[in-house]
């Protein structure tokens, strides 16, 4: 009996899921909202028709039946979990749009991917009868949570390896700005020689500067846009000597060379700190299974022999 009402409260608790997945789907629930309405009156052309858009993400039955459950599950992570400028922060250090929304969609997603696992994994323990109602709700809430952390702390990582990315190339980088300076470019030619011949995350971002540039901006804050974006101070200093040089009539090339030698001197110190961590971890294994196997087999013998004689 017990089996049957584990199997009961499971198959409840889909059909549940289910009715208020199509009570968020009905057609009450996907009433545009106020963007949606003011917009198309403040641009200065026509809304495009989404039949005839090709670059406009295309929207399916899914999409269109379960966004308005994300976006209020989105703004549920948001009350929850807040952080909206840390999180914006994020984004520009990983090279993404500051969009905050999308990403509160995305984490929503990793959470009820979780939730959908833990419950996988109650409906296998309740089949084999060895889980209870409370035991499964207390799953597929630690799953949800679970997807929630992991998004946040994947955005994190891909903060960093960005960053990372940014600070191999920027020695590079930084020997062919002084080369261009040297051959009697100004900086925005050097940039726009630079950015073309290059690729890579720093040559993304000194594209994105001089896209500003363009768009009316000048050099020196656009490229202060990008010491704000990121938490580096070598490209910090970097973008002060350029904008000194531009200001000022300083000389850029002798700049670009000292920092680029800068930047090479801190990686093979980050890289000499990262041995000597690595050398006191290697000495685990060492300590605690090597050498005593080690003593092991030098000691066995002559206990053995101390047996065999007595």
């Amino acid at each position: 009996m017990s089996e049957l009402t584990r199997s009961g409260a499971l198959l409840g608790l889909l059909v549940g899921f289910g009715l208020l997945l199509v009570w968020f789907g009905l057609p009450r629930h996907r009433r545009a909202g106020l963007s949606d309405r003011v917009l198309p009156y403040l641009k200065d052309t026509p809304r495009p028709s989404t039949l005839l858009a090709s670059d406009l993400v295309p929207r399916n039955a899914f999409s269109v039946a379960f966004a308005p459950l994300l976006s209020q599950l989105s703004g549920a992570v948001e009350a929850i979990m807040g952080g909206a400028p840390s999180v914006r922060r994020r984004l520009l250090r990983a090279g993404l749009a500051p969009d905050v929304d999308r990403f509160r969609a995305q984490q929503t997603i990793w959470g009820v991917v979780g939730g959908l696992l833990m419950l996988l994994v109650s409906a296998v323990m309740a089949l084999t009868g060895g889980a209870n109602p409370v035991l499964v709700v207390l799953l597929i809430g630690l799953g949800a949570g679970l997807g929630l952390v992991l998004a946040d702390f994947w955005l994190s990582h891909r903060a960093k390896k960005h960053e990372e990315r940014m600070l191999a190339e920027f020695p590079t980088v930084a020997e062919l700005l002084a080369l261009a300076v040297g051959a009697g470019e100004g900086a925005v030619g050097a940039l726009e020689r630079v950015t073309r011949l290059s690729q890579g995350a720093l040559s993304d971002e000194l594209r994105r500067c001089l896209a500003d540039a363009r768009a009316g901006a000048s050099l020196p804050s656009a490229l202060q846009g990008l010491a704000d974006r990121t938490g580096l101070m070598s490209l910090t200093r970097f973008v002060d000597g350029i904008v000194i040089a531009v200001e000022r009539g300083t000389p850029l090339a002798d700049v670009l060379r000292a920092q680029a030698q800068d930047v090479r001197e801190e990686g093979r110190r980050a890289v000499m700190e990262a041995g000597g961590k690595k050398e006191i971890a290697m000495m685990v294994p060492v300590v605690f299974m090597v050498l005593p196997i080690t003593i092991l087999f030098a000691i066995y013998p002559g206990f053995s022999f101390l047996n065999f004689t007595m």
